[in-house]
């Protein structure tokens, strides 16, 4: 209905080939959906696809914000609408692709979110926080918003102070703010596709195939680089797998060696996850490239079948 398909699947499952033969097919465009691939310099340990990779297909939302950043589903959700419907304007498909699933759901939802931190309010409680603790702040939360308190403890210091945030920028509570977003009928009804291999075996092989591929083309140099150029080490970005395991072996914590085996099975228990988030999604078509070699075809075929969602 809204020309959208969406491709999810694990981490080194083939969303980027089969998003970029897709568009080929269909004279599309690809939105990436992906948590890392928006920070810019951050591009071998995401798997940020080459422009050898692209082949000639424009691809959005990637290198859009920088490591230090805080970059919330909200703004991701903006971004990416906005994107589509510029694809949308030009005649063309949009294919969004990327393993975020969070990000997905969201996006095809179309929820609307709370609005941008403001320096002014931010400032004020973390001030608060700083000088009165975070329990004089959960109990101005509570005040204002008691259903939000609840579901919060107070280690979760972050979330307190956005939650107040959003009252003192909107007069709203931030639970209003998820019941009306949640009111609202999706804003698409994409195609669904999901990647897998029926031999986890497999899977698991190209992840680690892929761990090793990075550090061969500079990884470990990529992550140094961050870091001397300012990044904060506990910064978002940087605890991205692959980063956080890096910047620990250069700080002399571990080896190398160590911190690859860590990504490997760190990257293995993110595609468990993954899998799991993905399969509670009943109009996924899940093509599995370990018994159907050419995906992009089969896919095609599927789409050819469904006339709406071209």
């Amino acid at each position: 209905m809204n020309n959208l398909i969406c491709i999810a699947g694990p981490t080194a499952s083939g969303k980027t080939g089969l998003a970029v033969k897709l568009a080929k097919a269909l004279d599309g465009e690809v939105v990436s959906c992906d948590s890392m691939q928006i920070y810019r310099g951050m591009d071998i340990g995401t798997a940020k696809p080459t422009q050898a990779e692209m082949d000639g297909v424009p691809h959005h939302l990637l290198d859009v914000a920088d490591p230090g950043e805080d970059f919330s589903v909200g703004r991701y959700v903006a971004l990416a609408t906005e994107a589509i419907t510029d694809i949308h304007s030009r005649g063309k498909t949009a294919i969004v692709a990327g393993g975020t699933g969070l990000y997905l759901d969201s996006l095809v939802k179309g929820e609307e979110f709370a609005p941008p931190s403001r320096e002014g309010e931010r400032k004020f409680l973390e001030d608060a926080a700083e000088q009165k603790g975070i329990e004089y702040v959960y109990d101005m939360l509570m005040d204002a918003d008691p259903e939000t308190a609840e579901r919060l403890h107070l280690s979760d210091r972050k979330r307190i102070i956005r939650a107040m945030e959003v009252f003192l920028i909107t007069g709203l509570p931030l639970s209003w703010h998820i019941a009306q977003s949640k009111q609202r009928p999706p804003r698409y009804t994409p195609f669904w596709f999901g990647l897998n291999f029926r031999d986890r075996a497999k899977l698991y092989a190209r992840i680690d195939a892929r761990v090793d591929q990075m550090l061969a083309q500079g990884l470990t140099e990529e992550v140094r680089s961050l870091l001397q150029s300012g990044v904060d080490p506990k910064t978002t970005a940087m605890q991205a797998i692959g980063y956080k395991e890096l910047a620990s072996a250069l700080r002399g914590e571990c080896t190398v060696q160590e911190a690859a085996a860590r990504i490997k099975q760190a990257s293995r228990n993110y595609a468990k996850r993954q899998l799991t988030w993905f399969r509670r999604n009943e109009r996924i078509h899940w093509l599995y490239p370990d018994e159907t070699p050419d995906v992009a075809a089969k896919a095609l075929k599927l789409l050819e079948r469904e006339p709406s969602a071209g």
